[in-house]
């Protein structure tokens, strides 16, 4: 071992023991003492996560210097680098499940020792394990906001259809039955957004969701080494992740029958609060956005539709956790609060702000008494991600592997295995 190695490990050993002092006695607090001043940084609404601190201080005294900032999402990044570089760090940070290699750097791990592998799993949704590295939690989850189908009830009725697709063959019938063209094949009403890039909102987390639901991890963890996976063809991932991409595309090929989008049209979301697009791939978190913009549209949830494959039921899922920064000046009051956001009272009343679903087992094993939220809460528990290496960067290599078939520039194989390569070297 090199003395370069020595200092390394000794360094990150340190940071090890320094985590297990600090956060020992998980959940245990002398109530006669303050936890001191912790500042929490994210990009979600201050009203919600300021909310839920102002209801911990309500209950909770001690909690008093306890404060949440929030942040510009284009900005964060580069003022949570500038922070950490001039001694200024944040004790917490919001830490998105797309950012967590960004941002892996900067974070104190949570001991295994202070909460354990077992409670972690019994207590949080599986999405939330991206969370966790070899040498403890790199955040506590806080938040998910999962991916559902939003669906016109009118033309749905028109076209004498009763219900919502469960799995994805049944947009091959429904994309003629629900999609209107004039005589010069114009689309007026189309069924679904899909087979486009730019004008498909969530088209990233919708095409991941497909390869997903394959069983193609697009990228995974083996032995600590993180491998891109679009065209693993000793696990036959290539053929997953082609299959899916061919059925995204063949929605805008015009000679195929399934035609129903095109990249003239106006984005997803725009024609589907105009009433001009029968099904929407949205977030649980639009839902309040989707009824102040058009409280007439007779629309409904569905959960997302599947393979039909019940071992890889799964929709994509947003989700934020709560991260320690390693340059907190106060990691154990860090410790306090972030175990203390996440108890189910904290979850309960997030979950009661935002409308969406609780990331807790415990709380998704009950029933809620909205109608929306029995599908929000039933996506929760299949929601998944991917651990991204760059998420602007991904986004972009998406929308090429999409263009490049829907355009005839390239096959599918090459499409994916361009994809795959162009992955491959952000995590480098």
């Amino acid at each position: 071992m090199s003395q370069f190695q020595i200092i390394l490990t000794s360094i990150f050993a340190f940071f090890i023991i320094v985590g297990v002092v600090l956060f020992a006695g998980f959940g245990q607090k002398d109530p006669s003492k303050t936890i001191g001043a912790v500042i929490i940084w994210g990009t979600i609404n201050e009203k919600y996560i300021g909310g839920m601190v102002d209801n911990l201080i309500n209950e909770d005294k001690s909690f008093e210097k306890v404060k949440y900032i929030q942040k510009g999402e284009q900005d964060f990044d580069r003022l949570l680098a500038e922070a950490m570089a001039e001694g200024r760090s944040p004790d917490i940070f919001l830490l998105p499940q797309s950012k967590i290699l960004t941002h892996r750097n900067k974070i104190l791990p949570i001991p295994y020792k202070s909460f354990s592998l077992r409670d972690f799993k019994d207590y949080f949704i599986e999405e939330g394990e991206l969370y966790l590295s070899d040498t403890g939690i790199l955040a506590l989850p806080l938040m998910i906001d999962p991916l559902v189908l939003y669906w016109n009830r009118g033309l749905f009725t028109g076209a004498g259809l009763a219900n919502p697709p469960r799995y994805w063959d049944d947009f091959f019938i429904l994309s003629k039955k629900l999609t209107d063209k004039d005589a010069n094949m114009n689309i007026l009403t189309s069924a679904v957004a899909l087979g486009e890039f730019v004008n498909v909102v969530n088209a990233k987390e919708i095409l991941a969701t497909m390869i997903m639901q394959t069983g193609n991890s697009i990228i995974q963890s083996n032995n600590g080494d993180l491998l891109v996976t679009l065209r693993d063809s000793a696990r036959n991932q290539t053929a997953s992740t082609e299959s899916a991409l061919r059925f995204y595309t063949e929605f805008s090929n015009p000679v195929k029958s399934a035609y129903t989008w095109n990249r003239a049209l106006p984005d997803s979301r725009t024609a589907f609060l105009s009433g001009d697009l029968a099904m929407y791939f949205g977030f649980a978190g639009e839902l309040g956005g989707l009824l102040a913009k058009n409280p007439n549209l007779n629309f409904d949830v569905a959960y997302l539709p599947q393979t039909g494959d019940l071992r890889n039921n799964i929709t994509f899922g947003k989700m934020w956790g709560l991260a320690i920064s390693k340059s907190s000046k106060n990691m154990t009051g860090a410790f306090q609060v972030a175990t203390n956001l996440i108890k189910n009272d904290s979850l309960i009343y997030l979950s009661n702000l935002t409308g969406l679903p609780p990331v807790s087992r415990i709380l998704l094993a009950q029933e809620p008494g909205n109608p929306y939220q029995n599908i929000f809460f039933r996506a929760a528990l299949s929601a998944r991600a991917f651990l991204d290496p760059d998420a602007d960067s991904v986004q972009l290599i998406f929308q090429d592997m999409v263009e490049s078939v829907v355009s005839g520039r390239k096959h599918l194989s090459e499409a994916v295995s361009r994809a795959d390569a162009e992955m491959e070297e952000l995590l480098k």
